[in-house]
This record gives C-alpha cells, sequence and structure tokens, in this order.
C-alpha cells in the first residue's frame, strides 16, 4: 500500500519522552554490576557493553510485545462496536470511522487504536479499499489476531455473507485468543518472580560474602588467572540465563 501517512510500525517499539534514556541507564547499571561482580574494572565496562547492548535490545522487544497485545485487546473492542453499527444500518466502511468515538471513550484520544482509526479513515478518504488498510495495519501490527480478522474481512468482502454476525463471532473468537494468553501470563507470574530471584541470587550472594568477610574475593581481581576464572564464571551465569528465558519461552509457547 502507498500512502503518505505516518504509520507506527509495532515490530519495533517507539520510545516516549525519557523512556529511552531511563532504559539506557537501567542497561549501563547491569553492566556496571558485571564489571564490580566479576571484574573489579572500569576497563571491563567496554567489553561487557556488549551485554549492555543486548540487554537493552531485550528491553525493547519486551516493550514492543506489550504494546502489540494492548493493540489486540482494543482492537477486539473495536469490531465489536463495528458488529454494533453495522446491525444500525451502516455500512462497514462507516462502522470503522463512526466507532472512533467509542474507542476514544474508552481507551482515550491518544490510544492506539483511535491512532489506527484515523489512518483508516484518511486512507478511506483518499479512496483506499478497507480491505488493503486492514491488511497493511495486520503486517504493521505482527498481532496474530488482526492478521486473522484481515483474512476473514477480506473473504466476507469478496464471497459476500452477514458481515455484522461473522465480524462479531470473530471478536469472539480474538477475545478467548486474548483471554487465552492472559491466563498463560497468570500461571508463568510465580515461575517468571522464580527465575527473576534466580538471576539476582548469585549478586547477594557474592555481596554478603564480600560484606562479611573483605578481602577474601582479592586473589580473583587484578591477574590473569582470577580474570580467566571470573570470565568462566560470567559464561556459565549467562548461559544459565539464557537458558532460563529459554525455557520459560518454551513453557509459554506449550500453553498457548
Amino acid at each position: 500500500m502507498d500512502i503518505n501517512l505516518k504509520r507506527q510500525d509495532y515490530h519495533k517499539y517507539s520510545w516516549k519522552s525519557g523512556e529511552k534514556m531511563g532504559t539506557i541507564l537501567i542497561c549501563t547499571g547491569i553492566t556496571s554490576v558485571l564489571a564490580y561482580f566479576f571484574y573489579r574494572s572500569f576497563l571491563a565496562l567496554i567489553p561487557l557493553s556488549v551485554i549492555g547492548i543486548l540487554a537493552f535490545r531485550q528491553m525493547e522487544r519486551g516493550r514492543a510485545e506489550k504494546v502489540r497485545d494492548e493493540l489486540s485487546v482494543q482492537f477486539r473492542e473495536c469490531i465489536l462496536s463495528v458488529a454494533t453499527l453495522l446491525q444500525a444500518g451502516y455500512s462497514v466502511e462507516n462502522a470503522f470511522m463512526e466507532c472512533r468515538q467509542d474507542m476514544a471513550l474508552m481507551y482515550g484520544e491518544e490510544s492506539l487504536i483511535c491512532r489506527e482509526l484515523d489512518y483508516i479513515k484518511r486512507g478511506l478518504k483518499i479512496n483506499i479499499s478497507l480491505e488493503e488498510l486492514l491488511a497493511d495495519l495486520s503486517v504493521r501490527s505482527a498481532c496474530e489476531e488482526i492478521a486473522q480478522f484481515a483474512q476473514i474481512f477480506a473473504l466476507v468482502k469478496r464471497n459476500g455473507g452477514n458481515m455484522a454476525e461473522i465480524i462479531r463471532g470473530s471478536a469472539h473468537q480474538i477475545g478467548r485468543q486474548i483471554e487465552l494468553k492472559q491466563e498463560v501470563q497468570i500461571l508463568l507470574g510465580g515461575k517468571k518472580m522464580e527465575l527473576m530471584i534466580m538471576k539476582a541470587m548469585p549478586f547477594g550472594i557474592l555481596l554478603y560474602i564480600d560484606i562479611g568477610n573483605r578481602g577474601y574475593f582479592d586473589s580473583l581481581y587484578h591477574n590473569l588467572a582470577g580474570a580467566a576464572i571470573m570470565t568462566g564464571c560470567l559464561g556459565v551465569y549467562l548461559g544459565a540465563y539464557i537458558l532460563g528465558e529459554f525455557i520459560m519461552k518454551g513453557i509459554t509457547a506449550e500453553m498457548a
């Protein structure tokens, strides 16, 4: 689709004012903690900055995923409103334009769905079909639920059918998928907390020993043998971190 509209790509996170700097500071803090506990050297910040960059990207992906989930929930309410307007006699194009008022009341003028409905309205005014606009949203959003609806909508438009009932049925199906995802997140909440504790526990133990026995770890710093040992320990820790994240993602995918 070739239209001169500023459309958001939900594959990437759009940073708000101050968020990016705050995240950079957090990642710098993570890098500093690793440099202190494993090397006790400011120079270690240089190679360890790679870990900080990877942590930043992971946080960025996590934020983008939350935005996509938020868009899915709002889109579901949007098409429910569209179905109601269709039953009241609106055309499907007008229903998508008119439902913006309901979405603004529910989520606010600056919400994701209101922004997308503005794009749809502007696209319709320059004679871009609703099917193409929804297909574009499904690609940009990377949301499985929106992609399914866009495909169903295109089929119904071409082949005919009770648009209001089909849209309402699609909304209920999307709602079930969203509720399932939320239930999975609730069930995994405790496991994620346990994983966070396990990630932080080694540093807590090291700090406790270091405070109680000053100089206990001195032989491991500022010499080649100690640096080699601590580098191996860092590798083990990072490997365990990655394995924990991999297992958690696998459990989430299996439960979904």
